[in-house]
């Protein structure tokens, strides 16, 4: 089995306590959903900044990582699939972009 990374984009955090639990509620029965192929729930992203040979920007990028997940999945399709499924892929408010990581 393959390891991959679920990189979310967009996304909003709850400001209202019910709507957190929810929210919390949606990704850990998600979580559930894949099993023993989970193997980093991982979680939201703090504010990042761009490191590059100029410097060190605050923005974050053009499209700023919201947080992550490890899981493994058989191939890239199947880790596509499970991602459909992600809380954020379904309600709409964002995207989560799937990366093979490679064995070095």
């Amino acid at each position: 089995m393959a390891r991959f990374a679920f990189i979310y984009h967009g996304g909003k955090a709850p400001t209202d306590p019910a709507d957190m639990e929810k929210v919390m509620a949606d990704w850990n029965a998600w979580y559930g959903t894949i099993g023993a192929d989970l193997l980093d729930g991982g979680g939201p992203a703090g504010k990042s900044k761009t490191v590059h040979r100029e410097g060190i920007d605050d923005d974050g990028g053009a499209n700023p990582v919201a947080g992550l997940t490890i899981i493994q999945a058989a191939d890239q399709a199947a880790a596509c699939e499970i991602a459909q499924s992600c809380p954020m892929v379904v309600d709409g408010s964002g995207s989560a972009e799937v990366v093979e990581i490679m064995e070095m």
